[in-house]
């Protein structure tokens, strides 16, 4: 008896199984219909997708991948572009961050708690503070905030391509149109991000400062920000190796360095030369890339960007003396003027009267805004071939990045790690190293080659339309997706893991038990913040005839039709926000 009540108490203990009529499960079919719905619109069903004389194309572009343009001329070309968009990357970042840093504190509410003292009182109490937190901001009182988040969405909502279009009219092919395009709307978004770290940021120091009579910007910069520090840093060298990809796609609006570089060589179909940018690409990005996470590793920093867990855990920094840390603070040191230096932008562009004239009569033609030679119904369906193609996007780069994430981390295939058993033969060791090493590559490779270029080498075997758009964006994201999914693995918990294996349990149960349930959400998590990269992507293949809104809004930059370009951006704009919103529920949803 004493035995059964043990057994009956126990079981009444168990947590109640989940129903499967959850918020999840119903977002989960809606995200499948709206995939199928993607794909409808591609026209795969309707009409014929392929080129079949494009094949005898792709065969001479990968041939040439084997014998490279090798020579001294075009080495130095090679170069000679591969600094250029180093240049513009630094400088672009360099000033995305200062506006970041002042957009970020502006936009952030604990900066606005801290200044109102009425409303820091109440969030003193620990224990409600989190509810109190809300209830302290009224209304009335958060105008100035709301302000500041609305202000920088404009800019973040418009792709770097598009500023570059327009400043390409305004200041004409010079470095700084490269420089701005990437500066204002990297500044927004690295403003956003910074202004969600320093709100979840621990207040208790900041508290303590203001109560004891500290003014909020000394509070702030002694009580908040040293705690916010290495996630900040973390960010904005994650924002640098974007800053990297978008410098090269710059290029393919004439900006200079190895994006324009790429385009001449695909143009003229020369593949020997073409292949010699892209392997100086992917050592641009793999040096980027390796000296990122080399920095963060020594910093105590586990992942470039931790999304649904801003609250970032943060490892103690042991290595900040380290040579690897001491050598990046001096190297970035030289590289700011050393890249402002090299790519000769004339700001006194900034404020010539020609300027100022020439944005001038751009307002004045924008007004009022109205549609030339295309009807509200034929921009409504550019918009859903916009929205079909994120979509679809979306789910090639997800389901490619969860698959290639596993092998590509350090601490799945390799010899002891999750899945492995610890002592193996040589060749085990051997094939399990490269395949990371290959997997890596191939995710480098994947990222590292803009979208429109992707979208053109698919438009050798596929008519125009979405689906080379769709593959191309989707192609990009895989490599990115891939290596941030693969970092989530590579910081999991391993003891309840190794708990697991300790007890015998076969491989199969481990990952489906112990791997899954962790990483799962969080992958969902980077999909559904690359959607939202993505949705503003869509113009840049737009711009080499994949369809969608992109390539309405390059070809009214061109011909300046000003009056257009204002509602297919409003039109583009309000798109963005919708993605935005339904990631940010989707997200919510997930903690």
């Amino acid at each position: 008896m004493p035995s059964r009540d043990r057994s009956s108490k126990a079981s009444t203990n168990l947590p109640p199984r989940p129903s499967l009529l959850n918020q999840q499960t119903l977002w989960g079919v809606i995200c499948l219909a709206a995939i199928a719905w993607s794909v409808q619109q591609t026209g795969i069903f309707s009409r014929s997708l392929f080129n079949p004389d494009g094949w005898a194309l792709v065969k001479r572009f990968l041939a040439a991948s084997l014998h490279p343009d090798l020579s001294p001329e075009f080495l130095w070309l090679t170069w000679r572009s591969t600094l250029t968009t180093l240049a513009y990357a630094v400088c672009g970042t360099s000033l995305s961050v200062v506006v970041g840093v002042i957009g970020g504190v502006l936009a952030s509410e604990v900066w606005w708690q801290s200044v109102f003292p009425s409303k820091r009182q109440t969030v003193q109490f620990q224990f409600w503070r989190k509810k109190l937190h809300r209830v302290s901001f009224p209304q009335g009182d958060r105008w100035p905030w709301l302000s500041i988040r609305a202000a920088l969405s404009v800019p973040r909502a418009i792709h770097e391509i598009i500023w570059g279009l327009f400043f390409v009219n305004i200041f004409g092919l010079d470095p700084l149109t490269a420089v701005l395009a990437i500066a204002i709307p990297f500044g927004a978004i690295t403003a956003k991000v910074f202004s969600e770290i320093l709100d979840e940021t621990p207040r208790q120091p900041l508290l303590a400062l203001l109560n004891s009579g500290v003014a909020p910007l000394s509070a702030l910069t002694y009580g908040l920000i040293p705690q916010a520090f290495p996630n900040l840093l973390s960010y904005t060298f994650y924002r640098f190796e974007c800053s990297i990809r978008s410098a090269a796609v710059l290029g393919i609006i004439g900006a200079g360095g190895l994006g324009y570089q790429i385009l001449l060589s695909l143009q003229s179909l020369r593949y020997e030369q073409l292949w010699t940018l892209f392997f100086a690409l992917f050592l641009l990005n793999g040096s980027i890339d390796f000296w990122s996470a080399l920095l963060r590793h020594r910093l105590g920093l586990a992942n470039r960007l931790d999304l649904n867990t801003l609250n970032l855990a943060q490892r103690p920094s042991l290595h900040q003396h380290a040579p690897v840390v001491v050598g990046s603070w001096l190297g970035v040191a030289l590289l700011l003027p050393f890249s402002f230096w090299y790519v000769q932008a004339d700001v006194s562009k900034l404020w010539q009267p020609r300027t100022l004239q020439l944005l001038s009569d751009v307002s004045r033609t924008a007004w009022p805004p109205h549609l030339t030679g295309i009807s509200v119904t034929q921009l409504w369906e550019l918009a859903t071939q916009t929205l079909a193609m994120s979509i679809l996007a979306m789910a090639i780069a997800g389901v490619g990045g969860i698959l290639l994430s596993f092998p590509a981390a350090h601490n799945f295939f390799l010899p002891g790690g999750l899945l492995n058993p610890s002592k193996t033969s040589q060749a085990a060791k051997f094939w399990s190293t490269a395949g990371l090493l290959l997997t890596r590559f191939c995710l480098l490779v994947s990222r590292a080659i803009p979208a429109p270029i992707w979208a053109l080498m698919w438009l050798f075997i596929l008519f125009p339309g979405i689906l080379p758009g769709a593959i191309a964006l989707g192609l990009h994201n895989l490599g990115i997706l891939g290596r941030l999914m693969a970092e989530v693995t590579e910081n999991l918990d391993e003891r309840p893991l190794k708990a697991l294996k300790a007890q015998g349990a076969a491989a199969t149960p481990i990952f489906l038990y112990g791997v899954l349930p962790p990483t799962l959400p969080r992958f969902v998590a980077y999909i559904l913040y690359r959607w939202e990269v993505c949705i503003r992507e869509t113009v840049i293949v737009g711009l080499v005839g994949a369809g969608g809104l992109g390539r309405l809004l390059t070809e009214q930059l061109s011909s300046f039709d000003y009056p257009g370009l204002l509602v297919t951006l409003s039109c583009f704009i309000g798109l963005t926000f919708l993605v935005d919103l339904i990631s940010a529920t989707l997200r919510k949803a997930l903690r």
